[in-house]
């Protein structure tokens, strides 16, 4: 995708024209063109000369963004406007990640806003000292030197100079107006040329027979000429809607602060170490591997992990959160970030345009470039809309002509200068009052505002059609590790057998752990304030990792054991009360560890993948919007229902294997289909007929859609659905696949940041449906009103009154934009539920009831995870066979996971339903598998093999 900077826009109409021109060009697949950052996307295969050619033929100039990009001839050629043909070769630059900065930093810079001050400037002193002698003079008796009092043909000179003199300095207008009206692609500047134009050309008609009347009639004869000028409409026009373009201008330049406050915050120097020696290189010569330091007020230069030193640093610049994130040796430090107090030693591991810096500005840069699917309407209405406006005002002139009885058969053509004056004065208010730019800026500015407040609060919606619809999903499915959960096992539970402390049960529990490289094991060795570094010395004898069960070894010479519930109750005595408190546990997502001493049970510490401190919350919140929750895990049922009534979720779908949550994903977008099946709107709920049968159903089809389904996950496992999915989110901590995947990226990896990124969408789309309506509400009103089809009720609009509405349209919708920049995302005070919600099952599911995929539901505990195999699609192929394997060792989801890996990387194993609990692996074979092949899989895991049936 190549960008491109484009000038001489003026409106939504240029904005057509140009789109058009370029997708002309062979080549060119695709071309979107954005009037708030004057800026163009090009895909596709064309030339950037091509291209830029295209642009010039359209009237307009282009040169572009990228400074590597090249054309076929090795140089990007840049037409510019007022080079005639010309084609003016510049070097490329040299593509480095600070020269692209630079360019978009440029590209947005607000450099119309000074111009448009000074024409306002000049042009509102000479409208004031023009507007003394038209109307001061001649209406209210103003005094004027001697030599003009009386003098009609005088004051006429004066007004016709200062008004050319307002042309001259608003002759852009004129310029760009007639260019494009020549090439027969007008604009707004077009209809404001033809106005002023029609009137200064008339007044100055006017002044000329004025002269005739002063020498045939004297002054007598010429004063009533003076009502027929209308010079200071000319100016007045140009001055009104100068005060429009400045207005808009800064509050074009507003939407985009966003934006520009990221690239200003782009290092552009790090402090190197090389060869024992701190050197000042640029940001473009620091390479992966590189060691920086950074001081205390510092800008962090590149992505990196510390090495040495502890610091507190500002991070709101990326993610929104004001409270400084402490930093050690190993933690890890992002590009833009600010070193608030110690001095920092760091190893640099992502630099130039991998940054996450880098990223963010790509994104939001990105999704400012594109459109949002509402804006087709108001671009297809552009396009026609000048040409409609002109034709509008012949229309209307040729009206009022002919009903003002200027003709008369019988003496010829007898035109009346008063009707002629009233005709001339309405088409020239229809030209000015008209404004598509409202039109054009409607969609893109509050866009690029949401975007930009998204960006601020660390939500990037990478298109701008990923922000109008997130707010209309229905059905948002969550994975469990890392999205829901920590992604990390922590003790949760301790509990201690009678006459044994939690001091001691720790201190034994974590000497014997202490061995093993487990990561239930690592949970327990870093439970507590004093961590388990101390009790690594201590003197296990004997120790044992018997495969998958447990722990064995000596202390003291006491024997100590620890591991599962099977493995203990075999070798220790557990009374009942903790073997009952050990199945609590169980039922509650976490794995019990039991420990003993002397074959004596002395407690039980419970370790389990917590969820975040406000997933809960979070959860609520999208119910509260009327959004069906759905939790979808690759772990087994028993945990999964756990953590899915803990979290609060809708429904819960277990034992998913990848492509099985795409297959989710597909299965609840489908769901709508089945719902307007039931309903008898449609013949077959099959996605592939569904298309015949909505054709065939009139006045109903538009009902039959499928659910608008949200996919939120973190790792590569993940991306398939998060594909499938119509708005797939990305936890900003997750894998690259996931967040190249996704559609939205949550760089704060929190998941209260989903409502916020629903709630922000859907603000904005009403930001831009509000700002449609008074584009489109403005021009249905006015331009009647500028016809003057409401003068017999009293009701009129003079030019200058039309003008100042044009200028203020404009401005409304900017400002309306603005309005984004107060809202609070993370607010659910204003949360209604949508109108058009997933219709669940009885109980509150939807997927349980269906036939093809009887998945279990938080209301349906019985559903066994067998019941969830119709989500892999290896379940449907009618040539396979099933194999279960019975397996000693396993003790949690960690293990389960493992083993399943373990047999799914054997070719012709199409999938492993795995359960600890049960102790068996239930796999699916698509051939013929050796049964050795899978013990040794499995036991090369430390898991024993007990049978294969």
């Amino acid at each position: 995708m190549d960008k491109y900077k484009v000038t001489g826009m003026s409106c939504a109409a240029c904005q057509a024209h140009v789109e058009k021109a370029v997708k002309k060009v062979q080549g060119v697949s695709a071309c979107t063109v954005s009037l708030l950052t004057n800026s163009m996307t090009v895909e596709g295969t064309a030339s950037p000369a091509d291209v830029m050619k295209a642009v010039y033929d359209a009237g307009y100039g282009a040169s572009p963004l990228d400074a590597g990009m090249s054309g076929a001839g090795g140089s990007a050629g840049l037409y510019t406007e007022g080079h005639a043909g010309s084609m003016i070769k510049e070097k490329a630059g040299s593509g480095s990640f600070s020269a692209k900065i630079a360019a978009e930093e440029e590209a947005l810079r607000d450099t119309e806003t000074p111009k448009m001050k000074k024409r306002l400037f000049w042009s509102v002193g000479f409208l004031l000292i023009l507007m003394y002698f038209s109307m001061g003079v001649h209406m209210w008796g103003w005094p004027v030197p001697t030599f003009m009092q009386g003098n009609h043909v005088a004051m006429g000179l004066v007004e016709l100079l200062l008004s050319g003199i307002i042309l001259v300095i608003n002759q852009k207008f004129f310029v760009s107006g007639f260019k494009a009206l020549f090439r027969l692609a007008p604009n707004m500047d077009s209809t404001i040329a033809l106005g002023s134009g029609a009137a200064f050309i008339y007044s100055v008609v006017m002044l000329f027979k004025m002269t005739r009347a002063q020498t045939d009639g004297g002054s007598a004869a010429a004063a009533p000429y003076m009502n027929e000028f209308y010079f200071e409409s000319a100016a007045m026009i140009l001055t009104l809607i100068t005060i429009g373009k400045t207005l808009e201008a800064y509050s074009k330049g507003q939407t985009t602060n966003a934006l520009k406050s990221l690239m200003k915050i782009a290092p552009e120097t790090a402090d190197l170490i090389r060869d024992g020696n701190e050197v000042t290189v640029s940001i473009d010569e620091v390479a992966i591997g590189d060691i920086f330091v950074v001081r205390p007020g510092g800008n962090i230069p590149v992505d990196g992990i510390v090495l040495e030193g502890s610091s507190a640093v500002d991070e709101s610049a990326l993610t929104g959160e004001s409270v400084p994130v402490d930093k050690e040796a190993g933690s890890t430090v992002k590009s833009g970030t600010i070193n608030q107090s110690g001095f920092l030693t760091c190893r640099a591991v992502r630099v130039g345009e991998d940054t996450s810096l880098a990223q963010i500005i790509q994104m939001v840069s990105d999704a400012a470039s594109t459109k949002a699917p509402v804006a087709r309407l108001a671009d297809t209405i552009s396009a026609y809309f000048v040409p409609g406006v002109i034709i509008a005002s012949l229309i209307t002139f040729a009206v009022w002509m002919i009903g003002g009885n200027s003709f008369s058969g019988g003496e010829g053509i007898l035109i009346n200068t008063a009707v002629v004056s009233k005709a001339l004065q309405h088409a020239i208010t229809v030209l000015v009052v008209a404004c598509p730019c409202a039109l054009g800026l409607a969609t893109p500015v509050a866009i690029m505002a949401g975007n930009g407040m998204g960006a601020k609060n660390g939500i990037l919606f990478k298109t701008a059609e990923a922000l109008q619809e997130a707010g209309n999903v229905q059905i948002v499915a969550l994975d469990k590790t890392g999205t829901i959960t920590n992604g990390t096992p922590v003790v949760t539970d301790i509990i201690t057998a009678e006459n044994v402390n939690e001091e001691q049960l720790l201190s034994k529990a974590k000497a014997l752990e202490s061995k093993s490289e487990h990561p239930l094991a690592k949970a327990v060795m870093e439970y507590g304030p004093e961590n388990g570094s101390k009790y690594k010395s201590l003197d296990i004898k004997g120790f044992k990792a018997l495969p998958g069960n447990g722990l064995e070894g000596s202390l003291d010479g006491r024997k100590l054991l620890g591991g599962s519930c099977r493995f203990i109750s075999g070798r220790a005595d557990i009374p009942a009360d903790m073997m009952k408190a050990g199945e609590i546990l169980a039922e509650d997502g976490k794995t019990p560890l039991y420990f003993s001493e002397d074959e004596k049970l002395i407690g039980i510490i419970a370790v389990a993948d917590t969820i975040k401190k406000d997933s809960k919350e979070a959860v609520n919140e999208l119910k509260k919007m009327g959004i069906h929750v759905v939790m979808l895990t690759g772990d087994n049922e028993r945990t999964a229902r756990a953590i899915g009534r803990q979290a609060g979720v809708d429904e819960v779908v277990a034992d998913v294997l990848p492509d099985g949550k795409e297959e989710v994903i597909r299965r609840l977008q489908d769901k709508g289909l089945e719902r307007y099946h039931a309903k008898g709107y449609l013949k077959d709920p099959d996605p592939d007929k569904a298309e015949n049968d909505r054709k065939s159903i009139t006045g109903r089809f538009r009902k039959a859609k499928k659910y608008k389904v949200a996919m939120v996950g973190d790792g590569i496992n993940d991306a398939p659905a998060l594909t499938r999915a119509d708005i797939g989110i990305a936890i900003g901590a997750g894998t690259e696949a996931a967040i190249d995947a996704a559609d939205v990226v949550l760089m704060n990896s929190t998941l209260s940041d989903v409502s916020a990124a629903v709630r922000l969408s859907r603000v904005t789309y009403k930001d831009i449906i509000e700002n449609l309506f008074w584009a489109f509400f403005y021009n249905i009103l006015l331009i009647p009103l500028a016809a003057g089809v409401y003068t017999k009720l009293g009701i009129t609009m003079s030019p200058m009154w039309g003008a100042l509405a044009m200028s203020l349209s404009s401005v409304f919708v900017c400002l309306n934009a603005l309005r984004l920049n107060l809202f609070n995302m993370h607010s659910g005070r204003g949360d209604r539920p949508m109108k058009h919600r997933a219709v669940t099952c009885e109980g509150g599911s939807l997927l349980k009831e269906n036939t093809l995929d009887k998945a279990g539901s938080l209301d349906d505990p019985q559903k066994s995870s067998d019941n969830n195999k119709s989500f892999h699609k290896s379940q449907e192929k009618e040539n396979t066979m099933t194999k279960t394997i019975n397996i000693e060792g396993m003790m949690c989801g960690h293990c389960e996971m493992t083993v399943k890996k373990a047999l799914e990387a054997l070719d012709g194993v199409e999938s492993a339903q795995v359960s600890h609990e049960k102790g068996t692996a239930v796999v699916e074979l698509s051939k013929d598998v050796k049964e050795a092949d899978m013990t040794k899989a499995v036991e090369d895991k430390d898991y024993k093999v007990l049978s294969i049936a």
